[in-house]
């Protein structure tokens, strides 16, 4: 999900990083974060998966399809005490949304959550 520049920054640096880089992955372009942090943040994650501390987003979400099928919402990278995690928010069948914490290093399945399909007109994640 690519967000406009202000919204990259607002919550996490380290995470909004990563969701530039996340687009970086996902369309094979470049995107330049807004901030001179986010800048430091994007260039963190991408040392991360060139020294192979994190497996690139391609081969987690290849990884991802055979045991959880749906349609990627939105893919967040971050560093939890030093454990690098991706978080990614699936739509699945019969509109079951899926939010799945994996080991970026090993894309290891460490938590998940189901949630049923959201009502019309409301955002489907809080």
């Amino acid at each position: 999900m690519i967000r406009p520049a202000h919204a990259l920054h607002a919550k996490n640096p380290l995470r909004s990083a990563v969701r530039a880089l996340a687009a970086v992955v996902l369309s094979g372009g470049l995107v330049l974060p807004a901030g001179a942090s986010d800048h430091r943040d994007h260039e963190r994650a991408l040392q991360a998966v060139q020294a192979g501390q994190v497996l690139p987003l391609r081969t987690v979400l290849e990884r991802l399809e055979r045991e959880h099928p749906g349609q990627v919402l939105e893919v967040e990278l971050e560093q939890d005490h030093g454990v690098w995690i991706y978080e990614v928010k699936l739509l699945q069948a019969g509109g079951q949304r899926v939010k799945l914490k994996l080991d970026a290093r090993t894309a290891a399945l460490l938590s998940s959550k189901t949630r049923p399909s959201a009502p019309a007109g409301q955002r489907p994640w809080r």
